[in-house]
């Protein structure tokens, strides 16, 4: 993946309307993991989950990571909340970390009109306490991984947008 910007973050957090809302303002074009992943296996990520497995998706999205990094040029690609875990994410590319705290994107999740399909469809979220406890656990590698870190903790997407622009032009946060 080269010269592309890449929006890492819990799920939830709001990554797939943000890569939306910066294609919008750059005339890039957006990419979303999971949905590249639902194409190429043409099952969701729920049956994927349940057929095969969390070791058996995270092989998909490492094959998925390499693809993106072969045909996949100055782009936006959202990605699923455990891709940060991928072998050479980020190389020749701006990797956005998008922070939340847990009970804010947990809050904003059950709030959302569409609630039972936006939980169902997240396996990982079927378990509040466990969500908790994978957050505090992926916390160190999104931070460690990314070029750099926005709060988005009630910003709405074209905000984040903008500021992605303002810090990738050289601008201040």
């Amino acid at each position: 993946m080269a010269d592309n910007i890449i929006l890492t973050g819990f799920m939830g957090v709001g990554k797939g309307r943000t890569a939306r809302a910066l294609a919008g303002k750059t005339g890039m074009q957006a990419v979303d993991t999971d949905d590249l992943i639902e194409s190429m296996t043409n099952m969701k990520i729920r049956k994927i989950f349940a057929r095969h497995g969390e070791p058996f998706f995270r092989r998909l999205e490492q094959r998925t990571a390499d693809w993106l990094r072969c045909h996949v040029k100055n782009t936006i690609v959202s990605t699923g909340g455990g891709f940060y875990m991928v072998d050479g994410l980020g190389e020749g590319d701006t990797v956005v970390y998008l922070h939340a705290s847990v009970e804010s994107i947990l809050e904003a999740i059950q709030r959302h009109p569409r609630a039972r399909k936006k939980i169902r469809k997240r396996p990982l979220l079927q378990d509040l306490d466990q969500a908790r406890a994978l957050f505090a656990k992926r916390l160190p590698g999104y931070r460690r991984t990314a070029d750099f870190e926005l709060n988005v903790e009630g910003v709405e997407p074209d905000e984040v947008a903008e500021q992605i622009i303002r810090k990738l032009s050289g601008g201040s946060r």
